[in-house]
């Protein structure tokens, strides 16, 4: 049938336009999740865990249970990526399941805090290391900057070649813990143990301070669900993401473990909570300063990593607010050539050097965990809500509902703690989130109405 007049030009533009190119497979998703959780947070924090808790059972344990529950959030996801293949992940499954406005305020709070924030830090850590492991007399600024501008560069790119990037850093990264680990197990001499399991009786004081040990490594186990915000690129999402999710973070509940139980065998609870830089600490026992520097070139490329993740993924959700007409219409747009967002990959790093040179990331920071956390409980309440409107996928999470329903309790936990604990720093994050409510209110008038967006299917299995 022809189609003519304004209607029939529409469509042959619709047509026409050029979209995500599905070029990544299983494996991608797995380093992709890896990337994202990996960054320099576990050659740090078994440091500020052992603070908080003084006997390696305690240490190791609060580890371990940190992994547990990002693998229970990691079975919700996985399902949510079956149900749910569409670009944007995260962002889609919070928009289908309760209103476009929950999934803007997720996508603002992404830019403007979550990932932005993140990565300007991040930036600012590797610059740190790199100056002190070249010598090399350049601001620290400019480092951070020069290298958020080559990252989004290579994103630019296409997604094959910001994925090439952030699976050859993780592995870069994966020999550094690898080398980190071999050598606290077989150099360095073990500390004499503590025999207690542990430092205290059961009582209230010892469960509080658990739930603050738990806080920096539920910090350092987080990242894992941006793999979800590049569903649109995988060939098949609802496999390849469930494997990616599951594989990937197996993998870094064994890393962790792995490389909290070599400090704690090399340096004791006692001496690890008294060595802010545990990694470099180990390997200096190991191997001198040279163990050191070889460390800390392993920490500068793990930060890389994470931000060459973050640059791959992020962008792909400020992409799908502006499909939906919930954000500048050019964030939209996909390059005919390279088959990525372009315009959404150039915001991500324009914000993230704006945080940069202005110094203030390290404020934003203390606003990430109260705002991200509320989120991740959105959306593994989600997936109650989806198991009542649709018939399943093809992955069902393992003891739904006991599995999610603890995933979704710890991360309203993890928000109440971080309230009580730092209660300004959530008031300002809540703030900024509450911000985006006039903004999606514009850009939902500028649109015409409501939003675009695939209707959540409502049959009852």
């Amino acid at each position: 049938m022809r189609i003519a007049g304004s209607d029939g030009r529409r469509r042959r533009r619709v047509n026409d336009a050029p979209g995500l190119a599905r070029r990544l497979g299983a494996f991608d998703a797995t380093m992709i999740v890896m990337g994202g959780i990996i960054g320099s947070g576990i050659f740090i924090n078994p440091y500020v865990v052992a603070q908080a808790v003084h006997t390696p059972a305690l240490i190791i344990g609060a580890w371990v249970a940190g992994g547990v529950i990002a693998l229970l959030g990691a079975f919700a996801y996985a399902e949510l990526a079956a149900l749910r293949p569409e670009v944007g992940g995260q962002y889609a499954y919070l928009r289908d399941a309760y209103h476009p406005s929950v999934a803007f305020l997720y996508g603002w709070a992404l830019l403007l805090i979550v990932q932005s924030g993140g990565m300007a830090a991040v930036a600012a850590t590797f610059a740190r290391y790199a100056i002190s492991l070249t010598g090399i007399n350049i601001p620290e600024w400019s480092i951070a900057v020069i290298t958020l501008l080559i990252l989004t560069l290579i994103n630019c790119l296409g997604v094959r070649s910001g994925s090439n990037t952030q699976t050859a850093l993780m592995l870069m990264k994966l020999a550094a813990i690898a080398m980190l680990i071999i050598a606290g197990a077989t150099v360095v001499a073990p500390h004499a143990a503590a025999r207690a399991m542990l430092d205290a009786p059961v009582s209230s004081d010892l469960f509080l301070r658990f739930g603050a040990a738990m806080t920096p490594v539920m910090f350092a186990y987080g990242g894992w669900q941006t793999a979800s915000f590049v569903s649109g690129e995988l060939a098949r999402p609802r496999r390849d993401l469930p494997i990616g999710l599951l594989v990937g973070i197996i993998g870094v509940i064994g890393i962790y473990v792995g490389v909290t139980f070599i400090c704690v065998r090399a340096l004791g609870a006692d001496g690890l909570a008294h060595s802010p830089t545990p990694a470099s600490a180990v390997m200096r026992l190991a191997l001198g300063e040279r163990g050191a520097q070889l460390i800390a070139a392993g920490i500068a490329i793990s930060t890389l990593g994470f931000l060459s993740q973050s640059m791959l993924t992020a962008p792909r959700v400020y992409y799908a607010m502006a499909a939906d007409g919930l954000f500048f219409r050019s964030v939209g747009r996909i390059s005919a050539k390279t088959h990525v967002p372009v315009v959404a990959i150039a915001l991500q790093g324009i914000v993230a050097i704006v945080i940069t040179l202005s110094g203030t990331y390290e404020q934003i920071l203390g606003y990430v965990v109260s705002t991200d956390f509320i989120f991740f409980g959105l959306t593994g309440l989600a997936l109650f809500i989806f198991r009542r409107r649709q018939p399943p996928a093809g992955f069902r999470t393992p003891g739904h509902p006991v599995t999610t329903a603890i995933f979704t309790i710890s991360c309203w936990i993890v928000v109440i703690a971080t309230i009580a604990k730092s209660p300004t720093n959530s008031l300002i994050g809540f703030a900024i989130l509450a911000a985006g409510l006039p903004a999606y209110a514009w850009w939902r008038r500028s649109a015409g109405g409501s939003p675009a967006g695939p209707p959540p299917a409502r049959r009852r299995v």
